[in-house]
């Protein structure tokens, strides 16, 4: 190397950092709002920017709103990981409070509300309570909101300091939109709250009533609304008052003002008790819900969704609008599957013929699965309606007779329904059934024919020689299919003992108890067996004994359900017909704070079961903005080995992309390109994709989960800058960093894999292995789809348990805490090589033993999952033949059914 080289090792230039630091402290304005500009956009792509803390900071002294918005920006991002640090911005919060400009009071008690900091919030209460009183009306309304993120940082102080009787002061406000901010406010305090923070009162009444006609906003009615919805009104006047007040706003453009004033509406019906009032206002709501299902598809789902309960309370308000439920060509498949159960419910002896000729053109439609929900229609409406119900059978023996196999099927499982609803009355279109057996394939219609020949098998001349044509693949039949055979043999013997039902039965019964694992099945035979043998007369009593009618299933939600569903109408509630409960987990604030709390407040962390830990809480209010930081990392520890080191965290890659809490993840090294193996599942295929295809798995490498994918590009035009999101679930799973693909030419493949992290955004309710993914590139729009937490990428290495040590927490669970299910798709061939398949994902062998009696083999084996979730498992099968039985003992059983899909998935 000559010494002329060393110019090489020599630059000018100090890296990005030291060049934002001198460009933060620039004295000229345009460049120092430059900067910020670029400290932002590194921390939303997931750079760590946070030694620049305090240089962003000393940003904050200017005039200049745009960069006062991008400082706070960057504040409520770095504040919590820079706690110390971030009292420097107090003092100019208290000033900015204090600013001439009330768009500046505003942002600053705004911002000081989304920084969840302890020793900033002890700063923020003397500014709220001037901004509470502010004269200017946006200043008040803002500071409204403030009051209750105050509340779930700190419920003590904020009684303390009086903010609850200010806040009940503002519903006095002359401005509209204050009295709707402070609604909202107080309605969530009481949400998270077990003391009465909140209520209604006459005087309060008349202030919402009048605020509501005077507001502007669309979400101010909306939170007046639902504060209206939990109003008892004293009597039937009081009751038509509000009413009377709330109806002009079905009028409303707005598709959420008009199913809140709907749900209003509903309420305060219950105690109306005038019939012509009743009458007036259900022609009133008709036609703004018939307006919403002309909406975009989207706005249509929510909206049949809530009509769906609806109806079902007051099924008069669209009685004479059947037709607008009729389905488009057009529709979405989960619209029309909607406007089906709706059709469904509103159906009577009045428009049974137009619904019938609906239902009959839309079982020739393409859509298999659209297909078979009409025709369970058509059985569902002749159960419903007796007078009907001859009609519904007549429509159904017409498509019976075209041939189509699914139609087929679902036609005979309906017509099952209506002889058990119908006993002895349409008994003549049993031999237009029995020549389409050859048809059938699906077991529930199979149970259903084989149920129908049992019952009638006195009425069929050849019963016994149909039913000998099941009993061939006996053995290879689902358990629903042998049960039913099993049954029917034994009727056909009660009704006509001859030779041929007494060897039918005979081989029947030794099929079922010596030649079945079942114990439903084989316990039934044997108690058969038993009757047949020693009481005749008394098999007779049991089998054919009346069995009671079935009766219209149409209104299937238990009618207190439905109360707390019409009282959430216009929630998420009304769309998934579940109570709040079900899938909002709430966390009430404590009242006194310990020791332990101040422990973790000082950077100490707490374990999984420490009750001090701060778990965030879950509300069905606005979304929050890309840049709330989200405390859910630090509620579930991860248990993966060799965990990442740790740096600040990152704003959400895509925004809003799916509409929820997006977690914020550490950043760690590149993913590495996938190594080669059997083809990757198709998660959105090309077709949907607009040419892009996605492959992917989650799978396990050397302790760490990844999350293996492959893109193709089979359109026209380069692809790059791949960015990906993770929508909540059960286990929390988030990238671990970005997304590394190439730029992908036309026709290209590209593989890679994305390290994924733990706990991140932990999802509440049951667990489920339901993963839903957003991917999005420089040319395409955002690609939503759904994966499947394979959950033996999740069991860890430290799962193998000692023989003693199993035996001890096998007897130590209780019996409670103990499943089995059968696995069909399962087999052991060999066992070595199955115990060496399931170690190598973590499912440790314990030990064997061998059934003689049965010749089946047992293997005990444990394994285990994050957060350290042990459970202990017994597989028993007869050695080459499907059908493994599989029981697990764990002291989470609601994880049960993710281990018996993953062993499942094993050992296939």
């Amino acid at each position: 190397m000559s010494g002329h080289d060393s110019k090489y090792f020599t630059t000018t230039k100090k890296g990005e950092i030291h060049e934002l630091k001198e460009e933060l402290n620039s004295q000229y304005k345009d460049k120092k709002k430059d900067a910020v500009k670029k400290v932002i956009a590194a921390m939303t792509v997931g750079k760590d920017v946070s030694m620049l803390f305090t240089d962003v900071v000393n940003c904050m002294q200017t005039e200049n709103l745009e960069l006062k918005k991008l400082v706070y920006l960057y504040l409520i991002n770095y504040a919590k990981s820079q706690p110390d640090l971030a009292i420097l911005a107090v003092n100019t919060f208290v000033k900015d409070s204090q600013d001439p400009n009330p768009l500046i009071r505003a942002l600053a008690v705004r911002t000081m509300g989304c920084i969840r900091v302890d020793k900033i919030t002890e700063y923020l209460c003397d500014p709220l309570q001037r901004c509470l009183k502010d004269e200017d009306p946006y200043v008040r309304k803002t500071a409204a909101i403030c009051v209750a993120k105050l509340y779930d940082i700190n419920a003590e102080l904020v009684e303390d300091r009086g903010f609850l009787e200010t806040l009940k002061d503002l519903i006095s406000d002359s401005n509209p939109m204050v009295v709707a901010n402070a609604i909202a406010a107080l309605a969530e305090i009481q949400e998270s709250s077990s003391n009465l923070i909140f209520e209604i009162t006459n005087h309060t009444l008349f202030k919402l009533l009048t605020a509501l006609n005077e507001c502007t906003e669309l979400w101010g009615q909306v939170f007046i609304l639902d504060a209206l919805s939990k109003y008892k009104a004293k009597d039937a006047r009081d009751a038509e008052n509000i009413v009377e007040r709330v109806t002009p706003r079905l009028q409303h453009a707005n598709c959420a003002v008009v199913l809140s004033a709907v749900k209003v509406i509903l309420q305060q019906m219950e105690l109306i008790t005038s019939t012509d009032v009743v009458r007036n206002l259900c022609k009133k709501m008709a036609p703004p819900l018939v307006t919403l299902i002309s909406a975009e598809p989207e706005i249509q789902y929510v909206v049949l969704r809530n009509i769906n309960l609806i109806v079902q309370r007051r099924p008069s308000i669209l009685a004479h609008e059947i037709k607008v439920f009729f389905c488009k060509y057009n529709d979405p498949i989960y619209v029309k599957m909607e406007k089906l159960e709706i059709m469904i419910k509103l159906a009577s002896d009045r428009n049974i013929d137009q619904v019938l000729l609906e239902f009959k053109e839309y079982a020739t439609e393409v859509d298999v699965d659209f297909v078979r929900k009409a025709v369970r229609a058509i059985g569902r409406c002749a159960i419903k309606l007796e007078r009907a119900a001859e009609r519904c059978i007549s429509v159904l023996l017409e498509l019976i007779k075209l041939k189509v196999n699914y139609v087929v099927q679902e036609a005979i499982i309906v017509i099952k329904d209506i002889f058990r609803r119908y006993p002895n009355m349409y008994e003549s279109i049993i031999a237009t059934l029995c020549e389409n057996l050859d048809t059938l394939d699906e077991p529930e219609a199979k149970a259903s024919m084989i149920w129908i020949i049992g019952e009638y098998a006195e009425r069929i001349d050849n019963a016994d020689e149909l039913l000998e044509s099941f009993l061939e693949s006996f053995p290879e039949e689902t358990a629903q299919v042998q049960l039913q055979l099993l049954t029917a043999a034994v009727k056909l013997f009660l009704k006509k003992p001859t030779e041929g039902p007494q060897q039918m039965i005979q081989v029947v019964l030794n099929n079922a108890t010596q030649e079945t694992d079942n114990p439903d099945l084989r316990d039934r035979a044997y108690i058969y067996w038993r009757l047949l043998s020693t009481d005749p007369e008394a098999a007779k009593d049991v089998v054919l004994a009346e069995k009671p009618t079935i009766n219209d299933d149409s209104n299937m939600l238990d009618p207190s359900l439905l109360d707390e569903l019409l009282a959430n109408i216009a929630t998420l509630a009304s769309v998934y017909h579940k109570p709040p409960d079900a899938f909002v987990s709430r966390v009430r604030p404590s009242t006194t704070r310990n020791e332990e709390d101040e422990e973790y407040e000082n950077g100490q962390d707490a374990g999984p079961g420490d009750s001090s830990a701060p778990i965030p809480e879950t509300t069905t209010t606005a979304a929050p903005t890309a840049s709330t930081p989200s405390s859910t990392a630090s509620a579930r520890p991860s248990s993966q080995p060799g965990p990442l080191p740790p740096v600040a965290p990152v704003a959400d890659l895509l925004g809003d992309l799916i509409g929820l809490d997006n977690a914020l993840v550490p950043v760690s090294q590149p993913a590495t390109p996938a190594p080669s193996g059997p083809p990757l599942p198709v998660l959105l295929p090309a077709s949907a994709g607009q040419g892009l295809q996605i492959s992917g798995m989650l799978v396990r490498r050397d302790g760490q989960i990844f999350y293996s994918l492959q893109f193709d590009n089979n359109t026209q035009t380069p692809l790059e800058n791949f960015m990906i999101q993770f929508n909540k679930n059960t286990f929390g799973l988030a990238a671990a960093g970005p997304l590394q693909v190439p730029m992908l030419q036309p026709g290209g493949v590209a593989n890679t894999l994305l390290p994924m992290v733990l706990f991140q955004n932990v999802a509440p309710g049951p667990p489920s292995a339901l993963l839903q993914v957003a991917v999005k590139n420089n040319q395409q729009p955002v690609w939503y789809f759904n994966d499947k937490i394979q959950l033996q990428a999740l069991f860890v290495e430290d799962g193998r348990m000692e023989r003693t040590t199993f035996l001890e927490t096998w007897k130590g669970l209780p019996d409670s805490h103990e499943v089995s299910k059968e696995l069909p798709n399962a087999v052991i061939n060999n066992v070595d090589q199955t115990i060496e398949k399931l170690a190598s994902t973590n499912l440790f062998f314990i030990a064997r033993r061998l059934l003689k009696d049965t010749n089946q083999e047992v293997l005990y084996l444990s394994g285990k999952v994050p957060p350290s979730i042990p459970f202990l498992v017994e597989l028993t099968a007869v050695i080459g033949f499907p059908n493994v039985k599989c029981a697990v003992k764990t002291p989470s059983l609601e994880m049960a059914p993710l281990f018996f899909e993953a062993i499942e998935a094993i050992l296939k």
